[in-house]
């Protein structure tokens, strides 16, 4: 065998044990945006889980928070409180609703993204949107309802008892980095 016969015959060998790498790589990455989604369903499916076999523990959290009854006292604010028991379940309710929501199209996204876990960058890019959805409306439930809503709208940051910020804070944040993490193009894993 030539020296130019060995140079490439090596260079090959590199060249194929470098892409047995990167295929490990992106195989290990596409694993992790599957496991991480599915992680988050779980939690989803429990929270929603929870708030209704359990109605009355976070009914209480949701009916003090809109009275503003632990606001405060005299705040301009109390203009905003809810009093009417209808409307906290149907917030209530509203809140469940969205959890649950949000299991489904995590757990809907999980398993695209299984399905496409060997296919195409391009393809396994494309089975995200479900996932995408589901990390969307959870960041919405935990931040939009929790933080906009309940903590500014309903001061609930002036409440120490009825105060859920520190909770949804790690909730949406979790959330965020998985769709951040999610929404890194996938390329051809062969």
């Amino acid at each position: 065998m030539s020296q130019t016969s060995s140079n490439r015959h090596e260079r090959a060998s590199v060249t194929t044990h470098l892409i047995g790498i990167t295929t490990e790589k992106n195989m290990a990455t596409r694993y992790a945006k599957i496991v991480l989604t599915l992680a988050l369903a779980a939690f989803a499916t429990l929270v929603a889980f929870n708030n209704i076999t359990d109605y009355g523990s976070n009914f209480a959290f949701v009916k003090h928070v809109l009275s503003m009854d632990t606001t405060f006292p005299g705040n301009a604010a109390m203009y905003r409180a809810i009093t009417t028991p209808w409307l906290w379940h149907g917030a209530y309710w509203l809140i469940i609703a969205g959890e649950a929501l949000t299991a489904v199209l995590l757990a809907r996204g999980a398993l695209a993204l299984w399905r496409a876990r060997r296919a195409t960058g391009t393809e396994f890019n494309l089975a995200k949107k479900c996932a995408v959805a589901g990390l969307t409306l959870g960041f919405v439930v935990w931040f939009f309802g929790f933080m906009v809503i309940g903590g500014e709208w309903f001061l609930m940051w002036q409440s120490h008892q009825w105060n859920g910020q520190e909770a949804a804070f790690k909730f949406y944040m979790a959330i965020l980095g998985v769709l951040i993490f999610l929404n890194q193009p996938d390329t051809d894993h062969d």
